[in-house]
């Protein structure tokens, strides 16, 4: 059965400043999580335009994360072998994710983003069908929750407690209860997840397992976006192009070795 669920991660920031932080934010996650043994490897990494989202860019990436699969899987499969391989094309503020699974090739998984400058109250934003509309779940993820589940300790935890944080270089914080409701500047990912692992007898399973691991991705991302915004403020999408051409242009991002994102009074800002 086809599952569809909506996030929708308010974010206390504009629409132009979460592109700056949503990239820098991949790339460090990215380093921070990419060994010898397991991470993240770039196929591809290009430009592109189309009838369907206009001009953007595109990605191709590998992820192979073993230690991080539930051991019941691994009876259907290795965990060598139970690699991610994801399709993005983001074109900015709509984006489109597809993710597969080369050892269950009947999996299907996509992420539409649509990023929205308001406090997450807007309707079909994804402009479904009656159908759809009747199937999709709608969560309301807040960042600054310390409520977290078991894959959010296992996909990593950001802990930053927003209640009492502020940022040095904007002044935003700390987040409150209550905060969504009177904060300025701010903006929502919209994140349509359509799930379908048609699979008898463990198919449900694996598709409750990819929804909350990426709920609990969403949670972790999006966390580190606004704990490491002195890092990314004033940064320009065109030196981060530049230090993502840098990482990308190696056969193998393990090998790469830059100078940690951390230190980004390093890089050029406007």
């Amino acid at each position: 059965m086809v599952q569809i669920k909506e996030f929708r991660i308010v974010m206390p920031m504009s629409l132009a400043e979460y592109e700056v932080a949503q990239m820098y934010m991949v790339l460090k996650m990215q380093q921070e999580n990419t060994t010898n043994a397991e991470g993240v490897d770039v196929v591809e990494n290009k430009t592109f335009e189309d009838n369907v989202f206009g001009k953007g860019h595109y990605t191709s990436k590998v992820y192979s994360f073993q230690s991080k699969i539930p051991s019941w899987l691994t009876t259907f499969a290795s965990a060598d072998s139970l690699l991610l391989k994801e399709d993005a094309w983001n074109a900015y503020p709509k984006c489109q994710s597809v993710i597969k699974c080369p050892s269950f090739a009947k999996l299907h998984l996509t992420i539409d983003t649509i990023h929205l400058a308001d406090n997450g109250k807007s309707e079909n934003v994804h402009g479904l069908n009656k159908e759809q509309l009747a199937s999709r779940q709608v969560e309301v993820i807040d960042i600054a929750s310390s409520v977290r589940d078991y894959w959010s300790y296992l996909v990593g935890r950001c802990d930053v407690d927003f209640s009492t944080f502020t940022s040095a270089r904007t002044n935003r914080g700390p987040l409150v209860e209550g905060w969504r409701e009177h904060c300025y500047p701010v903006m929502t990912a919209y994140k349509l997840v359509t799930i379908d692992a048609p699979y008898w007898g463990f198919g449900k399973r694996l598709e409750q397992v990819l929804l909350a691991g990426e709920r609990a991705l969403f949670i972790e991302t999006h966390s580190n976006i606004f704990a490491w915004i002195d890092e990314w403020y004033g940064m320009t999408i065109k030196k981060l192009r530049e230090l993502e051409g840098q990482l990308y242009s190696s056969s193998s991002e393990r090998d790469m070795k830059l100078v940690p994102l951390k230190h980004a009074d390093v890089l050029e800002r406007k």
